[in-house]
């Protein structure tokens, strides 16, 4: 992967997170920061 192609999908990941906070609220990245930290201890039980 090109650091050029890294940046773009970077790019569509934060106007994807920038567009689903502008239109259903914050509410769902507090949810989603649970589940990430619920993931990394599960990664981390593995590891």
């Amino acid at each position: 992967m090109t650091n050029r192609i890294a940046f773009v999908l970077a790019c569509l990941i934060l106007l994807a997170a920038l567009i689903d906070g502008l239109v259903f609220g914050s509410e769902h990245f507090l949810f989603l920061g649970k589940k990430l930290f619920a993931f990394l201890d599960w990664i981390a039980f593995w590891r």
